[in-house]
C-alpha cells in the first residue's frame, strides 16, 4: 500500500502538479487501499473499504521530519444545530463540552458502519518534496476532562483539566482544530514503530522515495 501511495505521488509530481490537496490525497489513498473515495462525505469518513473507514487529512509544514505535532481541522461541529445552544459565550464550559459531544456522536455514527475507524495524515513540506504519513485509530474524548476559555480572537480553547495542555481550538462558525492532544501526534516522528503504517519520503533529486519503518 505504501509503495502504491509513493508511486502515485511521484506520478503527480512528474506530470507537473505542484501540490497535493486533501481531495487529491483522498483519491490516492483510496486507490492504494482499493477502497471507495467519498468525494463529499456526510460524516467523518473520507475513504471506506469493508469494515474499515478513514478520515483523510493533509498538513503542510516547513520540516515534516522535525515536526513534533500537527493541528487537524474538522468542520460541522456547531452546537447551534446539534444541541440548540445559541449563546456560546454565556457558559464557555458548557459550549466546549457540547462541541466534544458532537464529535463523539459523529464517531459513534461512523462506527455503526465501520468497526475499524482510523485517521490517515499526510504531512508535506512547502515544496511538496518531503512527506511523512501516519495513521491511528480515531478517538472519542471525555468532555469534562477539558477546561475551556477564550483566546484573544474569541475562539474557544480546550485545555487538559490536569496538565493544562492546549488540546483543542474551536471557532464559533463550527470548525474545531485538534492539537497534539494524543501521544501518537507528539511521538509519531520519533517512534514510528508504534504505528501500523508509517513511512517517510525524501529523494536526493526532490522526488519521493518510500521507506517502510514498520512491518507490523
Amino acid at each position: 500500500m505504501l509503495i502504491k501511495i509513493g508511486k502515485q505521488i511521484i506520478h503527480r509530481l512528474a506530470v507537473g502538479y505542484g501540490d497535493l490537496t486533501g481531495n487529491d490525497f483522498g483519491a490516492i489513498f483510496a486507490n492504494a487501499a482499493s477502497g471507495v473515495d467519498y468525494t463529499r462525505p456526510q460524516g467523518i469518513v473520507d475513504v471506506g473499504r469493508g469494515s474499515c473507514g478513514w478520515s483523510i487529512k493533509t498538513v503542510k509544514v516547513e520540516k515534516p521530519f522535525a515536526q513534533r505535532s500537527v493541528r487537524l481541522i474538522s468542520g460541522r461541529n456547531s452546537p447551534t444545530y446539534s444541541q440548540n445552544i445559541d449563546e456560546f459565550f454565556s457558559d464557555k464550559q458548557k459550549t466546549g463540552e457540547a462541541v466534544l459531544s458532537i464529535w463523539n456522536a459523529r464517531v459513534n455514527e461512523a462506527m455503526n458502519e465501520y468497526s475499524d475507524l482510523r485517521i490517515a495524515v499526510l504531512i508535506r513540506n512547502i515544496e511538496t518534496r518531503e512527506f511523512v504519513l501516519f495513521e491511528e485509530e480515531i478517538q472519542r474524548y471525555t468532555p469534562n476532562n477539558f477546561r475551556w476559555k477564550l483566546n484573544k480572537r474569541r475562539n474557544f480553547q480546550g485545555h487538559d483539566a490536569i496538565s493544562d495542555r492546549h488540546c483543542f481550538t474551536w471557532q464559533p462558525h463550527g470548525s474545531i482544530h485538534y492539537h497534539s492532544i494524543s501521544p501518537w501526534l507528539g511521538a509519531a516522528f520519533q517512534n514510528c514503530s508504534r504505528y501500523t503504517h508509517c513511512f517517510a519520503c525524501r529523494g536526493a533529486q526532490g522526488y519521493p522515495v518510500s521507506r517502510r519503518l514498520d512491518t507490523n
